[in-house]
């Protein structure tokens, strides 16, 4: 994916040196989604940048001013091949120090709109924990509509006995004529 600036960030492909960045937020992952990323130490971190710099679905979100990455997102990963119903997946996961100052949407409306205008997209959807508020709450102001639940859906924990704990998941979407005429 190209460079996509918006007013106050950036949104590039990982490179070398965001590992301590990255490392920041996923040394211990706020989101349960996202507990299968954990970091150990920075040589992991360093690891897991090299291997999404080779993800073209995979961005950095960077402060604009100072290069720092603050989080990252995903999409643009076709799930169908044929171009007529050219459908993605997307997620992000934000350094909790950066939380509720719009960063998020900031960053997730600019790939929405990369996704749907330079490449073309015709769906575009995300899946939600049901205990998500700040992530529904996101894709709603994305003009995302619920679109269901699915109930005990999937496990990132066990619990004290091993047991996986399962989770419900909400699943948001937009289709590209929704989004231009919100746009």
């Amino acid at each position: 994916m190209q460079i996509v600036e918006t007013e106050r960030l950036i949104l590039r492909r990982f490179r070398k040196g965001d590992a301590a960045d990255l490392f920041a937020y996923l040394r211990a992952p706020t989101a349960t989604c996202f507990l299968s990323e954990t970091l150990a130490d920075l040589a992991a971190a360093e690891a897991e940048v090299q291997k999404r710099a080779r993800n073209p679905g995979s961005l950095a979100i960077c402060l604009k001013e100072t290069g720092q990455v603050i989080g990252d997102l995903f999409g643009g990963e076709a799930a169908e091949e044929d171009e007529d119903s050219l459908t993605t997946s997307v997620g992000w996961h934000l350094n909790p120090q950066f939380v509720g100052r719009g960063y998020a949407f900031e960053a997730a409306r600019a790939l929405l709109d990369h996704l749907f205008n330079a490449r073309g997209f015709r769906r575009i959807y995300a899946y939600v924990e049901d205990h998500n508020i700040p992530s529904q709450r996101l894709c709603e102001k994305l003009g995302m509509r619920r679109e269901g639940v699915f109930i005990e859906f999937v496990s990132f924990t066990n619990d004290d006995d091993g047991n996986p704990i399962y989770e419900n998941t909400m699943q948001y979407a937009i289709l590209r004529r929704e989004w231009k005429l919100g746009a």
